[in-house]
């Protein structure tokens, strides 16, 4: 048994090592690929934008997700772990899609968040989504979609465009209530939210492009401060059994 475990235990060391060297190279190459078209329009054609004209264009994508920047890593790591990260993030759709599918398959394996089970989870069922995510693509909208579009009464259209984002982040957050299996937390982020939204960016519009932040951090600071106090945590250390790989 000991062998087998120090085995196993070399293999996940060797495993991150390998995740983490070629996930950083891989989004240093993605975010070279990104450049290149603005790098293009400016050393190759006559649009010459100025530094003023690139800092105001910077500071007005910055004023809307700059929060998001610093947020969402943090948000995603407890429960994606390192490699899952960096295949989210270089894929995208990480809250309507990369993350749900995640959890589910954490929760059918009964991987508990911040284990190798859990990453190595996260892990395939990102390559499962993207799969599928790709092959509906190609068929449902890129042979069926505008077809199906095309037939549908306008009613009917415009009542799935008002309702399908709402539709997708509720099931996501009953799947996190389910998956972290908190309660207390879960009541404190659904007041926080329905206070921010329906009090506070009606009464000051101005906090409406961070409102989501806003959102995050005055739960985490609840939920930190209202935690239950009594509960027993196990002692720093202790070896994983049931989630280990």
């Amino acid at each position: 048994m000991s062998t087998s475990t120090d085995s196993q235990q070399v293999a996940y060391e060797r495993y991150d090592r390998t995740t983490s060297r070629w996930g950083r190279i891989t989004m240093l190459l993605g975010l070279l690929l990104s450049w290149a078209a603005p790098a293009y329009l400016v050393f190759f054609t006559d649009l010459q934008p100025s530094q003023a004209e690139l800092w105001t264009g910077f500071l007005a994508v910055a004023a809307v997700f700059a929060a998001v920047w610093v947020i969402e890593p943090i948000t995603y790591f407890p429960v994606l772990g390192p490699a899952a990260m960096y295949q989210a993030f270089m894929i995208g759709n990480i809250a309507n899609k990369l993350l749900p599918s995640a959890i589910v398959a954490q929760v059918a394996i009964d991987a508990k968040p911040g284990t190798r089970r859990a990453e190595l989870a996260a892990v395939t069922a990102i390559c499962g989504a993207v799969v599928v995510h790709v092959v509906s693509l190609l068929v449902l909208v890129g042979a069926l979609g505008t077809w199906l579009v095309g037939v549908l009464p306008e009613s009917v259209v415009e009542v799935a465009r008002l309702y399908i984002f709402p539709a997708i982040i509720g099931a996501v957050v009953v799947q996190l209530a389910a998956f972290v299996q908190q309660p207390r937390v879960t009541v404190i982020a659904v007041v926080v939210a329905a206070l921010t939204q329906l009090v506070l960016v009606p009464t000051v519009p101005a906090v409406a492009n961070f409102a989501t932040a806003l959102v995050v951090l005055v739960t985490m600071v609840l939920a930190w401060f209202l935690r239950n106090r009594s509960t027993q945590h196990p002692a720093p250390g202790r070896p994983e059994t049931k989630d280990s790989p």
